[in-house]
């Protein structure tokens, strides 16, 4: 087996390290934090390297689908500030991948060059007050009236809604005795009237604000159903497809990226932070702490590795993935915890990166599946029995 990282793969990450360098400084980082802005001439930026077409066919655009390929895009760039990783996703791959896969023909010919473009990113409306990991009890209704659809309902924690071109709104579409077929997936302009949107504030991920999403009477055109006619009342295949796996590991390379820093940043503050005359680095409880850092950090990049392959080759992956999403999160919380420990009140203090990755990585066993649902999952897949 050959565990080497591929040539393309390895000349990209080289890319978007230099690129972090010398448009992403860590001061820069920090005000985005501070400020939770979206840095729009930084993302035009990172377009005009081509990386948004990482997931769309060569057709419409982009370079082709390569999932191992956008996973250390993303990575790299968490390693450095979620306000560029995250809107990276909402293009790449909450449009990229979701529109290749899910859209009618006419929808990618029109959204698909634009999303290589950098000129459009989707939001994710599933989450709603009373529904989380439930996704097929969603409330928020769209009714057909002629060529038009008619939106009422809320969604929770929406990130990143106010930089978005769309919201990629799960909805329900027919009664809900048959909640797995009566749903839809609709684009809604946030600018849409009677769209309302209010901010949450959050500890993490600044950049990509979260938000409540209300809809009172939103009008838009039957053509914004994803899938076209086609795609009415087909919302949950579109959802259990292999985007979901996708998604997984999206939010697992934010964590390993998180994670990668945090390591880094102790590494290099151990050689440098004297304590009774040494280095604090030659101190064991020091070394042994890092080791487990380094070790976890290594099982971890091994398992995005064959889970990124294994969605590649459009093979099985749902237990992979899974698997691959717990460990990651789980691990990168700890990581950023012993580098806070490692740090001291220095780790503690804003003017210090290792506090953002902290805040940062609690969030990584939340979003995209929490670490119960993925448990839950790994469990059924394995097929044990409940009784």
């Amino acid at each position: 087996m050959d565990f080497q990282e591929p040539e393309h793969i390895t000349m990209i990450r080289d890319t978007v390290r230099r690129f972090v360098e010398a448009e992403m400084p860590r001061d820069a980082a920090r005000k985005w934090d501070r400020e939770n802005t979206f840095p729009r001439d930084i993302f035009d930026k990172l377009v005009a390297l081509g990386l948004t077409g990482l997931t769309i066919d060569e057709e419409y655009g982009g370079s082709g689908r390569d999932i191992p390929a956008t996973m250390v895009v993303i990575e790299e760039l968490s390693r450095r500030s979620l306000a560029v990783a995250v809107p990276y996703i909402m293009s790449t791959c909450y449009a990229g991948m979701n529109l290749g896969e899910c859209a009618s023909e006419e929808q990618k010919r029109d959204l698909l060059p634009k999303v290589v473009a950098g000129e459009m990113l989707f939001a994710y409306g599933w989450t709603e007050p009373d529904v989380g990991a439930d996704l097929a009890s969603v409330k928020t209704t769209a009714v057909r009236d002629g060529d038009e659809l008619v939106i009422n309902g809320s969604k929770r924690f929406c990130s990143g809604a106010t930089i978005s071109g769309y919201i990629y709104a799960l909805v329900r579409s027919g009664p809900t005795d048959e909640r797995y077929k009566n749903l839809s997936i609709v684009l809604i302009p946030p600018t849409a009237e009677g769209v309302s949107i209010t901010g949450i504030d959050c500890m993490g991920m600044k950049g990509a604000a979260t938000t409540d999403v209300s809809f009172s009477d939103v009008r838009v055109p039957a053509s914004n159903i994803i899938g076209g006619e086609e795609g009415w009342n087909r919302g949950w295949d579109f959802i259990v497809g292999s985007g979901l796996d996708v998604e997984k590991l999206e939010v697992a390379a934010i964590a390993l990226g998180l994670a990668s820093a945090a390591f880094d940043d102790s590494w290099q503050y151990v050689q440098e932070r004297k304590q009774f005359g040494k280095s604090i680095g030659s101190y064991q409880s020091t070394r042994h702490m890092l080791a487990d850092m380094r070790t976890s950090l290594h099982s971890c990049r091994l398992m995005m590795m064959h889970a990124a392959w294994l969605a590649q080759q459009n093979q099985p992956c749902r237990l992979e993935t899974s698997m691959t999403k717990l460990h990651i999160c789980e691990a990168a919380k700890k990581i950023a915890l012993d580098a806070q420990t490692i740090l001291g009140a220095y780790g503690y203090a804003k003017d210090y990166d290792v506090e953002r990755y902290l805040r940062d990585s609690l969030l990584m066993p939340i979003i995209g599946g929490s670490a119960a649902i993925q448990r839950n999952n790994i469990t059924n897949w394995m097929n044990l029995p409940k009784k």
